[in-house]
């Protein structure tokens, strides 16, 4: 049983990784690394000059992992369906309980389908918190915008996503906002010192 799964490892689904695992919810996060990351170069990502695609998500898949995501690098999702309270997510090897789910697909719409969330023509719909009809699923970046695909604007879906789940298990809406003074508790030793 985890807090939060994410389908998919591109920006949408790293950034919601990150913010989760970051503020104590148990995550995990399914990759099979087809993102189109891969084949992008960076050049209008807030704080970054230019960077290759691959070099960014190695970046942010090492910052996943320092807050604790658990990725399982190379497991398919194959269904995802309501469960109780929450979720199962079915892969080719194994079964998850989830409280939550956030579904980073890029394009690929087929388990939103599956799990019955509504769409508005060919797009998942969601509210501004990235939910979908189905209350705790979440779809983020490609499957809920038209031609909008920029890194830039997944990860914000996917920050959205976990920042709305965050405030829902905290009972108020939560803020993820670190500070200089309050840097050294919440990073330890992945500070930058320079």
């Amino acid at each position: 049983m985890v807090d939060v799964a994410i389908v998919g490892g591109g920006p949408a689904g790293l950034s919601a990784g990150l913010f989760a695992g970051k503020n104590g919810l148990d995550t995990v996060l399914f990759d099979t690394d087809g993102t189109w990351m891969h084949k992008a170069h960076l050049f209008n990502y807030p704080g970054i000059g230019s960077v290759g695609g691959s070099e960014f998500l190695a970046t942010a898949r090492q910052q996943a992992d320092d807050f604790g995501v658990t990725r399982n690098q190379g497991e398919e999702v194959t269904d995802v369906e309501e469960h109780g309270d929450g979720f199962l997510v079915t892969t080719e090897a194994d079964e998850y309980e989830t409280d939550y789910v956030v579904l980073a697909t890029g394009a690929s719409r087929d388990l939103a389908e599956s799990l019955g969330c509504e769409f508005d023509g060919d797009l998942v719909d969601v509210g501004v918190s990235m939910e979908t009809s189905v209350e705790g699923a979440y779809a983020t970046g490609a499957m809920v915008r038209a031609e909008e695909w920029q890194a830039v604007i997944s990860a914000g879906d996917g920050a959205a996503a976990a920042l709305n789940i965050l405030s829902n298990e905290k009972g108020e809406h939560y803020h993820d906002f670190d500070v200089p003074d309050t840097a050294t508790s919440v990073f330890g030793g992945l500070i930058d010192d320079e």
